[in-house]
């Protein structure tokens, strides 16, 4: 099966076209690849766009019988263009060569209003994380203030949030019914506008974006609608009112069942990037990917910073066995295979069951999580199909590794009572190095991410190494952490650096908070409010409180050593600068300074100075 086209043959006419701010890779990592080949298997014609710039670029394919599909790409166009110091990035793992710039900023906006300046009579529908993120009235970053829904400002027809599959399918049916996306106001994963007085009755009601953007509490208050209603199972109709029309959200979309997310993982992808970036040294964001199997979607572990809960959600989804190990098959007959499987795993590698049994008939606890602070006495833990899959996997033929580097919950396999998975893991898919996620120290800053409690960890991390030196392996955890989280004062990062010294750490990457868009950390960066509790939460917005947050965590460099000290002597901590074992920093080094030769009368010797330097 070829590639989409990219051009078009003489006055052909494409059913839908999808327009994307990533170069176009057609792999099931890529969300657009799964939206457009399904469509593709419906019978459609589909085209595709990728990173277009001109008007030419945009015209290319004409205007299509359906709609237009756009998504800034598989992460938010600002995210991708800006560091969190706000400078201007000059790479993109999501472009032909890696080079950044290829992409304009507020893609999905961009690429909206060009359409309909182009095609006035045009339909567009949005969707991806750009989308789904910014489908309320949301904090953003990069301009510090409040902006509207993205489905107001982009002037498209109608917002899909969340993962896209059956969305899509309802759209498209309801295209060849006769209907146009503005009659669509009844689809589950779905936003639109329409005049108040059309508002659907019983919907929950969040304040209006004037009210949000000029109230910190209310805009607070409105988050935790949004997550309290972010439920397949309870999940209400949210509205929310932008100047004279009304944004309505739909109750979410409903989980993929195996079998269809079976069939959304084994459509005919080409599993690589277009051919037309081969000149420019092809698409590094493949690498990670190309040799790696998805095999679950959604994560119950719903940390505040993370946008999985707002997105993927919380209920797990999981691909068949057997559709699991046909991907491994395939990528062992690839040309390219060199025996490695480098991940099996999705936003959490070793989910493949509800958290609990009730969740199904009445949904996850709203408002509460299942592993934080501790793990729920509910929770069950069970990794025999994970293991399952990972021992059949590595009796394919031409398989010599498999590998699991997306991140397993080291909160959820701590609590497993069968040592058999974790024993395994240790022994066969670790390639020295197995990432972890603690993200701090303080139990006070940890409730803040929506984490467990760092004594789980610290079980956790006995537990490896035991395992570890019992069979006479040299493997190390390598832990993410963050700096600069709502809630985490300078203290609380020299805290975390006493931590990082006591257990042997020393990372080479760390993570400054990011505010992106829709989650609850960001919601509480803005405001200084906890959404759920509506208590002031401290929050480190100073550039030099942020450089010294961070080189907290690097203590042992050099370079840092200044910055250290500095946090050390404002925290009162000075006890830590010195000679002992548990002193973060040496203490500076004297400054001798030579006395003259003979005593001499202070003038004097400053005149000596003096011709000295002269």
């Amino acid at each position: 099966m070829p590639f989409l086209p990219m051009t078009r043959r003489g006055d052909e006419v494409f059913d839908y076209i999808c327009v994307t701010g990533d170069a176009y890779v057609d792999h099931p990592s890529f969300g657009i690849a799964i939206i457009s080949r399904l469509l593709e298997s419906f019978g459609c014609r589909v085209g595709m766009i990728a990173q277009p710039v001109s008007d030419k670029d945009f015209m290319r394919l004409g205007e299509p019988r359906y709609a237009f599909m756009v998504t800034g790409g598989n992460i938010d166009s600002m995210v991708s263009n800006y560091t969190v110091a706000l400078k201007k990035r000059n790479d993109d793992a999501y472009s032909a060569g890696g080079k950044g710039g290829k992409r304009p900023d507020r893609a999905v906006i961009t690429y909206c209003r060009a359409l309909k300046r182009l095609f006035p009579g045009s339909q567009i529908a949005i969707g991806g994380l750009e989308a789904s993120l910014r489908r309320f009235a949301h904090y953003d970053y990069w301009d510090d203030c409040v902006m509207q829904s993205i489905l107001v400002d982009s002037g498209a027809d109608l917002l899909m949030y969340g993962m896209g599959e059956l969305t899509v399918t309802e759209i498209h049916n309801r295209f060849k019914a006769g209907d146009r996306l503005r009659d669509m106001r009844d689809i589950r994963g779905t936003c639109y506008l329409c005049e108040p007085k059309d508002t659907p009755l019983g919907a929950v009601q969040c304040d209006s974006f004037e009210i949000v953007r000029d109230n910190r509490k209310a805009y607070a208050k409105a988050c935790r609608k949004q997550y309290d209603e972010q439920d397949e199972v309870y999940g209400r109709t949210i509205v929310q009112r932008h100047g004279d029309v009304m944004l309505v959200q739909n109750p979410p979309q409903r989980s993929l069942t195996q079998s269809e997310f079976d069939r959304a993982y084994e459509l005919p992808y080409m599993r690589t990037y277009h051919p037309c970036y081969e000149k420019d040294g092809g698409v590094p964001a493949i690498k990670e990917v190309e040799f790696s199997i998805t095999h679950n979607r959604g994560c119950f572990g719903f940390c505040n910073f993370c946008s999985i809960a707002l997105h993927q959600g919380r209920r797990i989804q999981t691909r068949s066995v057997e559709s699991v190990l046909n991907e491994a098959r395939e990528l062992a007959a690839s040309p390219n295979f060199k025996g490695y499987i480098h991940d099996v795993g999705g936003p959490t590698a070793d989910f493949r069951h509800p958290s609990c049994d009730k969740q199904i008939e009445h949904g996850l606890c709203k408002g509460r999580k299942c592993l934080a602070p501790k793990p729920c006495p509910n929770v069950k833990v069970d990794h025999s199909e994970y293991l399952g899959i990972l021992r059949k996997m590595r009796e394919i033929k031409g398989v010599k590794r498999v590998f699991v580097r997306s991140g397993i919950r080291y909160d959820y396999l701590i609590n497993d009572p069968d040592d058999t998975f974790m024993r395994e893991l240790i022994a066969n898919h670790v390639s020295g190095q197995l990432k972890v996620a603690p993200e701090h120290a303080s139990n006070k800053v940890l409730d803040y991410m929506g984490k467990p409690h760092i004594e789980l960890y610290e079980r956790f991390e006995k537990k490896f190494y035991d395992i570890t030196k019992g069979m006479g392996k040299e493997q190390y955890l390598v832990p993410y952490l963050m700096s600069s989280h709502p809630g985490c004062t300078l203290s609380d990062a020299v805290d975390l650096a006493v931590f990082l010294k006591k257990h042997n750490i020393r990372p080479e990457q760390v993570q400054d908070f990011y505010p992106t868009p829709g989650t609850i950390s960001t919601a509480m960066f803005y405001t200084g409010l906890d959404p759920y509790t509506m208590e002031p939460v401290y929050v480190p917005r100073k550039p030099e409180e942020k450089k010294l947050q961070r080189a907290l965590l690097q203590y042992y460099k050099k370079e840092n050593r200044e910055l250290v000290e500095k946090a050390l002597i404002m925290t009162n901590r000075r006890n830590l600068i010195g000679s002992s074992p548990d002193c973060l920093i040496p203490a500076a080094p004297q400054q001798h300074h030579r006395k003259p030769p003979h005593s001499a009368p202070a003038g004097r010797q400053n005149n000596q100075k003096g011709k000295k330097h002269r």
